[in-house]
């Protein structure tokens, strides 16, 4: 199936490396876009990453051969409502967002004559907003596809070509199987990051002046994970909420382990438990997923 025009409905970090992407790789492929913020469609025009930005979700997806909805995943199904009176009996919807079993659930409900097909691109930055998009995002990383039962075999095809042309490596999976994945991967890390880091700001016993000045470690590299874009995370949490809350019941346990062995004086019990997670890291880097630069190849 050839895509001739994409629309993309969020102009935000993510929605708009997507068009830069496809301008990019795709020269051909004609790019719509559309946000409900009167703000942000004003900034994307100014950037000029789309071919044109609509003023309305269904004038953005007329004539779409792919609609992605890069809306946080709350926000699913208004999208797909607003933009179902102007879509192409043929065109594939999908979307990018990091829960998918509620998200495909909400767009088969809402979208029921149309082929469906979710995928999560494993991309990203602290960052948010039209400005902070860029083309190279998605190169190397993942995107997961994760197709209902029964979806036409074309549309599949056409949605992990599109990815692959974007530059990402595409995996197919089953969308329950993925949200407990991303609730390990990237949902609780950055439970744990918010936490911690609205831990850190209520101590009184540590002035806010020594929590920046002595943030070279640990804590700093949190706190980057904690300035996500909040109305996302909040959506996240809520759609995926049993699989995090499964993960989290996990994580306390284990944290419980560490917690006695650091009680009892148990050193050999931490560094076993630290030599097996220091080779995760050695393994995340050995498979291109990050940089094993000094000091994670920040520029100083």
């Amino acid at each position: 199936m050839a895509i001739g025009r994409v629309a993309i409905v969020g102009l935000g970090l993510i929605g708009s490396s997507v068009a830069r992407a496809v301008k990019a790789r795709l020269p051909g492929v004609a790019v719509a876009g559309y946000d409900a913020s009167d703000a942000v469609r004003d900034e994307a025009r100014a950037l000029g990453f789309c071919d044109a930005v609509a003023d309305g979700a269904a004038a953005a997806v007329a004539d779409a051969d792919l609609v992605v909805l890069a809306v946080p995943v709350g926000r699913m199904a208004d999208a797909a409502a607003a933009i179902a009176p102007g879509l192409k009996a043929d065109a594939i919807i999908s979307d990018v967002g990091s829960s998918k079993a509620g998200v495909a659930a909400a767009l088969a409900k809402a979208l029921p004559d149309h082929a469906v097909i979710p995928a999560h691109p494993v991309a990203g930055t602290e960052n948010s907003g039209p400005a902070a998009g860029f083309a190279t995002l998605f190169d190397g990383r993942w995107c997961i596809v994760t197709p209902p039962a029964g979806a036409p075999q074309d549309a599949v095809t056409a949605v992990t070509s599109f990815w692959q042309a974007l530059g990402a490596r595409v995996e197919t999976m089953d969308a329950a199987h993925h949200d407990m994945v991303l609730a390990v991967t990237s949902h609780l890390p950055h439970l744990i990051a918010y936490t911690i880091v609205g831990t850190a700001s209520e101590l009184e016993e540590v002035t806010e002046s020594e929590v920046i000045k002595y943030s070279a470690g640990g804590f700093r590299d949190f706190t980057r994970i904690a300035a996500s874009d909040p109305v996302m995370w909040r959506d996240v949490f809520l759609a995926n909420k049993d699989a995090v809350l499964a993960t989290l019941q996990r994580f306390n346990e284990d944290l419980t382990v560490l917690q006695q062995a650091i009680r009892r004086g148990d050193g050999a019990r931490l560094e076993e438990w630290f030599t097996r997670t220091r080779a995760i890291r050695r393994s995340i880097i050995e498979q291109g997923q990050d940089d094993a630069a000094p000091d994670f190849g920040r520029k100083h």
